[in-house]
């Protein structure tokens, strides 16, 4: 949507917020400003980029946790007991890991993306963006500050998802255990349905609200998008200190001779600093100059986390949004209809 924003009015005019300012409107207007094309050309190959991602993200996380404990590989809808934290920050720690290297490449796009060449007609589309910026940084560029990313995305998911399985389990079933758990604190309707059961076979059963688990699940994503912002926002701050540098560097690097130019043909001196020595270098660099922002702020914590409240708070409906989806749909294609019964004094606490 940085294009879609770069030619709409309203947003660069900085006029007040309406809802105007919400990404459909935004796009609604960029389609009637440059045509239904508009969508092919520069939405949807960053969507399908970002649809890749979250895929291989996904699917890493949950074969991982399927190795990690045997349980979680079941085709059920609620694993119980619940992975240990431990098991769960390993996996996502793992599947992270495996996203960073992929979006490595879209993230050395996204940071030397400038949407004014882009209305200048510098690129014709996202298409043409991606297949000529990569060809002019290479491989170098596309993984220079990798180990940044590498840092942010794996301890960033690891958090995230232990996070909210850790809600969603544990925190779910011991608040279920704790409240429906003691026949003196059941509500009337409880006890009537225990009292009911007294002549059938087996145990008696009790179920606990249907809004609970949902609501467990809701929080567990709120508090997972909390935990990795609480790591990645820091890490961000550096990483665009980090990426200006090697945008500088991109710009600054000389290009080779023409072919036919005289030097061309002859074996000219290495520079001082080659292409890997300045990106090696620039780590140094980056963190002097995060110390000098850092100093200028009040201190080194206060710069990490500047704006990082705002930032969480537009992050967290949206992250929600997607683990409640993926829950969703995980138990929707789950084969097996075992229920998980939580046993306790002379009845079980039912969850379907």
């Amino acid at each position: 949507m940085g294009y879609a924003r770069a030619i709409n009015p309203r947003i660069q005019s900085n006029s007040p917020w309406s809802f105007r300012h919400l990404s459909p409107f935004i796009l609604a207007d960029a389609i009637r400003t440059k045509g239904w094309s508009f969508i092919p050309n520069q939405v949807l190959p960053p969507l399908l980029a970002n649809t890749a991602v979250g895929a291989v993200l996904y699917t890493t996380y949950l074969n991982t946790l399927g190795l990690l404990h045997e349980p979680s590989s079941r085709a059920t809808k609620r694993v119980y007991p619940p992975p240990p934290l431990a098991t769960t920050f390993q996996a996502g720690f793992i599947a992270g890991s495996v996203q960073s290297l992929l979006a490595a490449p879209l993230d050395a796009l996204q940071i030397r993306f400038h949407a004014k060449e882009m209305m200048d007609g510098k690129w014709h589309s996202m298409w043409h963006y991606a297949s000529s910026k990569t060809s002019s940084i290479g491989l170098r560029g596309i993984f220079a500050g990798y180990s940044l990313s590498l840092l942010r995305d794996s301890i960033g998911f690891g958090a995230f998802f232990a996070t909210f399985e850790f809600v969603k389990g544990q925190c779910f079933y011991g608040f279920v255990s704790n409240v429906y758990g003691f026949y003196d604190q059941l509500s009337l309707f409880q006890k009537t349905t225990i009292a009911g059961q007294d002549a059938t076979p087996g145990r008696p059963e009790i179920r606990p609200h249907y809004l609970l688990e949902p609501s467990f699940i809701l929080l567990a994503g709120a508090a997972a998008s909390v935990a990795q912002s609480v790591i990645q926002h820091p890490i961000t701050r550096i990483q665009d200190v980090h990426y200006g540098r090697l945008e500088w560097i991109d710009s600054h690097r000389p290009s080779p001779p023409p072919s036919g130019h005289p030097t061309s043909t002859q074996k000219s001196p290495p520079p001082k600093l080659n292409a890997l020595t300045m990106y090696a270098s620039a780590y140094r660099k980056t963190f002097k100059q995060c110390l000098a922002h850092a100093r200028r702020s009040g201190g080194l914590r206060t710069w990490l986390y500047k704006g990082f409240v705002v930032g969480t708070l537009r992050q967290v409906p949206s992250t929600s949004a997607g683990l409640i989806a993926f829950e969703v749909i995980r138990r929707k294609y789950a084969m097996d209809e075992e229920v998980v019964r939580i046993r306790k004094d002379g009845y079980d606490i039912l969850l379907v």
